[in-house]
């Protein structure tokens, strides 16, 4: 193996271990969200209130991501990748560390909560910068062909992150026993600290991609330095959106898969905590085999092919998923999460490559953000909140499964206009 090959590989094992200890900071709050925050940080008088509060809190962190992103993506196009990825690291440590120092509603009162929301928005701005760093980092770093397989090493820091998550939560309850819910919880935020050393090696040992350097050459040579954000508002606002959309309802799926049916299964069907996180666990170690296989076929065929395919997958299972769930069996929980995540992963594996190639590179951290951040906010944020809302309204969990396939519809509308839009643009290119 030449020394380029190990340096490529060195850079994107980087961005996938920020991307991975990012998702862990980030993950942690949806654990505790449906398993302690209720209880903790808001008055008790009510159970399903506490857990819409908790939920919402929870959601807040997705509002945030896009105004990460977009501050992010300014400077990152402007002023590099690497600068922005090491910030956000640093704020992520920092703000996930104080979580797991912040006084309860007990010894506060309603000081609790407030701080608690203000330091999920931290973690929001900070998750919302990172992702297009570190997946830039992966992508522009990556040889010829190669750019799927390359950007997975990034998506894996999802798996990674909820295995870390889950498996740190697990070991807490099986420690502290009775005193996890006084103050062992805080144990996995704590331990958010130790993410400034990556902070550190990723600014003295990484160096800037050579596609943003040509990028900003060409910029200079040509004195344009205005807004990313601005051209991307202007003329790309519809490629925007439409990349939100496609990918909507892959976030709401995960986050109702870690922690929605999380708080379903324990509170609703009485099931206890540790076996369902063990589940979770275990279902996320199959992301470690479906997301670079998938990556790696979208570098031979249409990317966008692998993409529909897993969006189809979602729609499909959608039903038969809460079905097997309602069953109260821990095999048919098994079962159900592990194909609906079989299903995220081969939509997830091929999608940070998709989505950069969707933007020049003047405009990709921006662009490439904006449509990730958008599609958390559409799902991810929501759908824990709406999964409880439904079932409390309706009383059955296939309202859940109408929710997912709704989203999923929306999903196959803007892949199939993106698409679209990938042809044309091709025909064009043929022409010139």
């Amino acid at each position: 193996m030449d020394s380029d090959v190990r340096h490529r590989r060195k850079i994107a094992t980087a961005a996938g271990l920020a991307a991975a200890v990012e998702w862990y900071d980030y993950f942690i709050f949806g654990v505790a969200a449906a398993l302690v925050f209720g209880r903790q940080f808001y008055p008790a008088d009510d159970p399903v209130a506490g857990v819409l509060a908790s939920f919402a809190t929870f959601a807040v962190g997705f509002a945030a991501r896009p105004i990460g992103g977009i501050i992010a993506g300014q400077l990152g196009d402007k002023r590099g990748r690497k600068p922005m990825l090491v910030a956000a690291l640093v704020i992520m440590s920092l703000s996930t560390t104080a979580i797991g120092l912040l006084p309860t509603y007990q010894s506060i009162g309603i000081l609790a909560p407030i701080l608690l929301v203000l330091l999920r928005v931290l973690q929001g701005l900070a998750v919302g910068a990172q992702w297009g760093g570190a997946m830039l980092l992966a992508a522009e770093y990556a040889p010829s062909g190669k750019r799927g397989l390359y950007s997975s090493f990034v998506q894996l820091g999802v798996p990674i992150g909820v295995v870390l998550a889950n498996t740190v939560f697990l070991l807490a309850v099986q420690v502290t026993g009775s005193g996890f819910a006084s103050w062992g919880w805080r144990i996995p935020f704590l331990v958010g600290i130790f993410v400034l050393v990556l902070a550190w090696f990723i600014h003295t040992r990484v160096e800037e991609t050579p596609e943003f350097l040509a990028a900003e050459a060409k910029m200079a040579s040509a004195e344009q330095r205005g807004s990313p954000l601005g051209v991307i508002l202007r003329k790309h606002l519809g490629t925007v959106l439409l990349a939100g959309g496609s990918f909507a309802v892959n976030t709401a799926t995960f986050y109702i898969l870690l922690t929605g049916v999380l708080d379903y299964a324990t509170r609703h069907l009485g099931l206890p905590r540790g076996p369902i996180l063990t589940i979770t666990i275990l279902v996320s170690l199959t992301q470690f085999v479906v997301i670079p296989l998938a990556a790696k076929l979208s570098d031979q065929v249409p990317r966008i092919r692998i993409y529909r395919f897993g969006a189809v997958g979602i729609m499909v299972w959608a039903v038969p998923m809460f079905l097997l769930i309602d069953t109260g069996n821990y095999f048919a929980i098994t079962i159900s999460s592990f194909i609906a995540s079989t299903f995220l992963g081969i939509m997830y594996g091929p999608q940070a490559a998709l989505f950069a190639e969707l933007f020049t590179p003047e405009m990709r951290y921006t662009g490439a953000s904006l449509g990730y951040q958008i599609s958390a906010v559409l799902g991810g944020g929501l759908a824990p909140f709406i999964m409880v809302l439904l079932l409390e309204s309706t009383d059955t969990s296939l309202s859940v499964s109408a929710y997912i396939i709704v989203l999923a519809v929306i999903a196959l509308f803007s892949i199939a206009v993106l698409a679209r839009k990938a042809r044309d643009r091709a025909k064009r290119t043929v022409l010139e």
